[in-house]
């Protein structure tokens, strides 16, 4: 049986209708890189963890760790000593500001913690129960070497100096900085003497406010057996025990008058006015004290105008 032709009417709507699914096609195509263009341009970019890490470097910077002990339900310190150190940017300087703490101990405190550490990546969890005095920062500083351990460059140390610092303590970091650039990077211990009227770093030890040592002293806690046999007792005074009884820190340093206890109407021999040459200021135990503190050294002198908000 053999096929009718097809009539002229007939065979210009097919060739109309296959060039006009052509079209479709093109059309949709282009659309679609549209589209995901608009999608990659347009979307709400993902927020990534803060590190804390507030200066990008050259090998030639000076490197340091400060890891402020705390304890975990201290949620709001840590939001604002986020907010204190993001916003400071030493320059010739890597500075890596984290938050440490011993196990976690409630439901809580799992939950919480965990979406702290995926939103800021900036907190360390030690294997220990939390306390002050009963080796808490022996664990620190005997964890930071495994820890920081790195396969790309094992013979250079991640840090310079690593630190001790409270949570009630507001860290100037450029004038840190600026302190340590000439001092050496070994066998180096720097803090704020105390008794704070003692100017004798031999004789004496360095505030627990907030003290540092060089890389090779935490990498000889973490293997000595001195520090092991001594880890009960004031924080501090441990620390000034072990490199004096490990013939350590040969190159001891002081911060005076610039490391110094916040001063209210009842002064102490530790504590004055606020200055500009700080490197710490200690005891910021309140809001209305880093309020005071914050406002003193003008740290929102780069707040943008908006016209989303009005600040006076």
């Amino acid at each position: 049986m053999m096929m009718k032709p097809l009539k002229p009417e007939r065979r210009r709507f097919i060739i109309y209708a296959f060039f006009f699914v052509l079209f479709l096609c093109a059309v949709a195509s282009i659309n679609e890189i549209r589209f995901d263009n608009i999608l990659n341009f347009g979307g709400c970019p993902s927020i990534s963890a803060t590190s804390a890490t507030l200066n990008s470097t050259s090998d030639d910077d000076v490197r340091i760790f400060i890891g402020i002990l705390t304890l975990p339900e201290k949620y709001h310190r840590r939001h604002l000593l986020r907010m204190v150190y993001n916003s400071q940017s030493p320059a010739g300087a890597k500075v890596d500001v984290k938050f440490v703490f011993c196990n976690l101990t409630t439901e809580e405190q799992q939950v919480m913690v965990a979406l702290e550490i995926m939103q800021y990546d900036d907190i360390i969890i030690l294997n220990c129960s939390e306390n002050m005095n009963e080796g808490k920062t022996y664990t620190y500083f005997s964890s930071l070497p495994e820890m920081m351990s790195s396969s790309d460059a094992p013979s250079s140390p991640p840090y310079h100096y690593v630190m001790k610092a409270d949570d009630d303590t507001y860290l100037k970091l450029d004038n840190l900085v600026d302190f340590l650039r000439p001092l050496p990077r070994q066998d180096l211990y720097f803090g704020c003497v105390v008794p704070c009227q003692n100017k004798n770093p031999w004789r004496n030890i360095m505030s627990g406010m907030g003290y540092l040592i060089s890389w090779d002293l935490v990498e000889w806690i973490r293997v000595s057996e001195v520090p092991r046999r001594n880890i009960n007792g004031p924080e501090d005074r441990m620390v000034a025990h072990w490199l004096r009884e490990g013939n350590k820190a040969k190159n001891r340093h002081i911060g005076r008058w610039m490391m110094y206890d916040y001063q209210d109407s009842t002064p102490t021999r530790c504590s004055h006015e606020l200055w500009p040459n700080t490197i710490a200021v200690h005891l910021l135990k309140s809001d209305e004290r880093w309020v005071k503190t914050l406002k003193y050294f003008n740290v929102t002198q780069n707040l943008k105008p908006s016209k989303l908000y009005h600040i006076p």
